[in-house]
């Protein structure tokens, strides 16, 4: 899942973007980017992923991210990695957070989805300006 973090402040403006999966908003990369970012107002977006209504997850994930996200976030062994990667970007002091809730493996008509398909393709692309 794609999450961008801006320096919306500050005497130098900063931008990160992420690609982030589940072991790695466990291990702390939004965390990591925010502090790499240093200081100034943050904001962040949440772009396309898989969603709570097709993210099924066993049990030792699931309760991974029970236990860092509360008990809301994985419902019927469906995790809602969305709101995951936000509660992550706020709790690591973004104060704006937009979320586009496109779910990747609904939408073949927009995204490849390599969990739709079983067929790895890896292609994305960014493009930024920081005044």
């Amino acid at each position: 899942m794609p999450i961008a973090l801006v320096r919306v402040n500050g005497e130098v403006p900063a931008a990160a973007v992420l690609h982030v999966g589940w072991r790695g908003l466990l291990a702390g990369i939004v965390e990591t980017a925010v502090e790499t970012l240093g200081h100034g107002a943050l904001a962040a977006a949440v772009g396309p992923a898989i969603g709570p209504c097709c993210y099924e997850v066993g049990e030792d994930v699931a309760g991974r991210f029970r236990d860092r996200f509360g008990p809301g976030i994985v419902s019927g062994g469906k995790l809602d990695l969305w709101t995951a990667a936000e509660l992550a970007a706020r709790e690591a002091g973004a104060t704006e957070v937009e979320r586009l809730d496109l779910c990747t493996a609904c939408r073949p008509d927009l995204f490849f989805s390599e969990r739709r398909t079983g067929k790895p393709r890896g292609t994305q692309g960014v493009i930024g300006l920081v005044r």
